[in-house]
């Protein structure tokens, strides 16, 4: 089992639902990336999911997008974040997980990209944009490395493939709440609750909700029918308005923000 499987598996036994903030790596910088990873873990976030940046983003929003340009204008590199991720190895102990095109993937390499992943102490990849027709190869790859898989669905997939994307991913599926691209919202879905709860009983990997997830209002809706919620947006845009003198202030609203929805999350039956 990988650490995120075992992360889920404790959780689950003690009846306990997972939040797993998203950042984008290398923004503002990848000193201030290493530093939130560090708060997540003090905090007590179940894991962590860090955006590779890319010129072509995959359903991101507005927010998420102008982190991944900055980032990359910066002159953002990915093997800048695996030696980053190495070096903070022994004061980040919560699971944490890349979320990158497939193109940058295969641009690597499947298995290299699974090497230089775990070696710098990523235990699974979120690959938005992997058809699960295609996705054979990497998910028997990422299976032999215990190296977990993270795949999405969305309201419009079909049920079959839903459960023909579980059946490829491992660690927990990533279940989009909304159509459309990311961004915090005031409403979800109504059908959200009873689609996440099908889902739930066709397959043994976790459900995590994601897109729009912002409040505790959310959190206390949502949290009984899945395994975990995941916020981006909402944390992507408290990093924005970090700069050389505020970096502090802005670590310290985030980890108000994060420990208000860990009490939310934590508050769930």
């Amino acid at each position: 089992m990988s650490l995120l499987d075992e992360t889920f598996a404790k959780l689950r036994s003690e009846g306990r639902k997972a939040l797993l903030p998203f950042i984008t790596a290398g923004y503002p910088d990848l000193d201030f990336t290493g530093d939130l990873l560090k708060d997540f873990g003090k905090a007590g976030v179940a894991a962590c999911e860090v955006g590779v940046p890319y010129s072509d983003p995959v359903a991101d929003g507005p927010v998420i997008q102008a982190s991944y340009q900055r980032a990359l204008e910066s002159g953002f590199r990915l093997q800048q974040l695996f030696e980053m991720r190495k070096r903070i190895a022994a004061e980040v102990t919560i699971p944490t997980l890349t979320m990158a095109s497939y193109a940058i993937i295969y641009r690597v390499g499947l298995e290299r990209y699974i090497e230089q992943s775990q070696e710098a102490g990523f235990c699974g990849a979120i690959v938005p944009d992997l058809l699960v027709e295609e996705a054979a190869e990497f998910s028997k790859l990422c299976a032999d490395r215990d190296f977990n898989l993270i795949q999405l669905v969305t309201p419009t997939t079909p049920r079959e493939r839903q459960v023909r994307i579980a059946e490829s991913s491992s660690g927990f599926l990533y279940f989009v709440s909304v159509t459309g691209i990311t961004g915090e919202r005031n409403e979800l879905p109504p059908q959200l609750i009873d689609n996440v709860g099908w889902l739930r009983e066709q397959t043994d990997v976790p459900v995590c909700i994601g897109f729009g997830i912002s409040q505790p209002e959310h959190v206390a809706k949502l949290g009984p029918v899945a395994d975990g919620l995941i916020v981006g947006s909402a944390i992507v845009r408290r990093i924005a308005q970090a700069n050389a003198e505020n970096r502090g202030e802005v670590r310290g609203e985030i980890d108000r923000y994060v420990r208000e929805m860990l009490a939310a999350i934590n508050a769930v039956k």
